[in-house]
């Protein structure tokens, strides 16, 4: 089926947080976007106001509160809500989907097929661990399906600094219309079929922008964030092997573009939580107030325990995972991974 002219139908948004509210207003300069939020005084708020969060919506956004309506009026959707919530959203979206609908969603997380596996032990294989793909895949009729991965950090989009994105999926055609839709002048989309991979590189520099913001929170120059950075990387390559994937994609903007990115700006949610901690705060305080949700942190756990029971090696996840959970310090930590036995530089290629 041939997708509508779309410039004169809507394109939807789900979710209203600081990276959505970017997607939109990016969108809204070629077409008009409905964008979804969960809380319907959000919806009144942003509809009398016209902000979202401290981003001003263009005209074209619309703000709604209702997923019918986005499944009905929009044949492309950009699904980007946290893990946590987006098995539930898609769920109560599923209903109001057909064959013909592209959903491209955003989400830098991971979710396991059983809610409860941590309390059963912990005992996982690649398997059982979901991208927000394979949710959308699982959960609905869906065939094409795409994501969006790469350095973009919400607070620059918003003030339309140059940056760029992969959008990646196994269709053409999601690829094109992602394209189409979110290139302009200051914003460049590349794409990639390799989208298992490309949401693992979203998902896993997470992990290592907490370690960064650590780094930097106890004072540490640029050689010590350099090795975590390239040491990082090597880790990211031997997790996504281990799930099957191939090199490539962590070498590319979605991987290494995008962990320089968040290893390096106190606008990285978990870079900011890295650096929290290293400056003495409490790690459940630090996650009751943050504003919106760190991903890295429950990358962090399933990752741990996939690692652990293949029996890989994954000293950066391992030492923040202590560091969460078993009362680990910082300084410990790194005093731990400086004494790591890395003898070989690369040993992947």
């Amino acid at each position: 089926m041939n997708l509508k002219n779309t410039s004169e139908q809507y394109v939807g948004v789900i979710g209203s947080g600081s990276f959505g509210t970017a997607v939109a207003n990016i969108l809204a300069q070629k077409t008009k976007v409905l964008l979804y939020a969960r809380k319907m005084e959000v919806v009144e708020d942003m509809s009398k106001t016209r902000m979202s969060g401290k981003q001003r919506l263009l005209d074209n956004v619309i703000p709604v509160h209702d997923l019918e309506r986005i499944a009905h009026e929009c044949e492309i959707i950009f699904p980007i809500v946290p893990s946590e919530n987006f098995r539930g959203m898609i769920r109560q979206l599923s209903p109001f989907l057909k064959p013909y609908h592209i959903l491209i969603h955003g989400t830098k997380g991971l979710l396991v097929n059983d809610d409860n596996w941590f309390e059963n032990g912990g005992r996982i294989t690649a398997d059982d661990i979901c991208t927000m793909s394979r949710v959308i895949g699982d959960e609905t009729v869906v065939v094409r399906i795409g994501c969006l991965a790469g350095p973009n950090l919400a607070k620059e989009l918003a003030d339309n600094q140059p940056a760029a994105t992969v959008v990646a999926s196994h269709f053409d055609e999601v690829i094109q219309e992602g394209q189409r839709l979110l290139r302009n002048d200051r914003f460049q989309v590349y794409g990639n079929t390799e989208m298992y991979g490309i949401e693992l590189c979203g998902v896993l520099k997470n992990v290592i922008a907490i370690a960064a913001g650590a780094l930097h929170g106890l004072g540490f120059g640029e050689n010590a964030r350099a090795l975590l950075i390239s040491r990082g990387l090597v880790e990211m390559i031997y997790l996504g092997k281990m799930l099957g994937v191939n090199t490539d994609p962590f070498l590319g903007l979605a991987g290494l573009g995008d962990l320089v990115a968040t290893s390096s700006s106190p606008l990285s949610r978990n870079f900011t939580l890295g650096k929290r901690l290293a400056e003495g705060e409490r790690f459940l305080d630090i996650m009751d107030s943050l504003e919106e949700v760190a991903e890295g942190v429950n990358t962090v756990r399933i990752m741990k325990h996939l690692a652990e029971n293949y029996q890989m090696r994954a000293p950066i996840t391992e030492t923040l995972y202590k560091v969460f959970w078993d009362d680990l310090s910082i300084q410990d930590a790194l005093r731990f991974l400086m004494k790591s036995p890395f003898n070989v530089d690369i040993s992947f290629m």
